[in-house]
């Protein structure tokens, strides 16, 4: 068995507000009914990921650290997302899905966004 290194270092995550504020400004967008989610490229080699799940769109604090676990936990398993920054953003809809719905669509978020970034630049 292959021993793969999927921890999540703080170099895999965006934390300035100018970090945020580059992704915001040109994106390539992947939405659907459970997340939005943009990405560009980045010069670093590695994806990393960042995280706008508002208050005003998911109530409870509860359910807000859910969808983070669940995200974070799903973007730590991907190895092959390249050079992007990535910001999600859940939508209402989040709360009522299962974590198996999330995460599938989530994973077809990422391959999305790959073959988009890929394309775009």
């Amino acid at each position: 068995m292959a021993n793969h290194n999927f921890g999540f270092p703080p170099q895999y995550r965006l934390k300035k507000p100018a970090e945020f504020k580059k992704v915001f400004a040109k994106p390539v967008k992947s939405s659907d009914q459970y997340f939005t989610l943009l990405a560009i490229k980045n010069d670093l080699g590695h994806p990393r990921l960042g995280l706008a799940i508002a208050k005003k769109n998911i109530k409870k604090a509860v359910h807000r650290n859910v969808i983070k676990r669940t995200v974070r936990e799903n973007f730590r398993q991907q190895q092959h997302l390249g050079n992007m920054d990535i910001v999600v953003l859940a939508r209402r809809e989040a709360v009522d899905a299962s974590l198996d719905l999330l995460r599938k669509s989530l994973e077809k978020h990422w391959l999305k966004l790959v073959t988009r970034c890929a394309s775009y630049s």
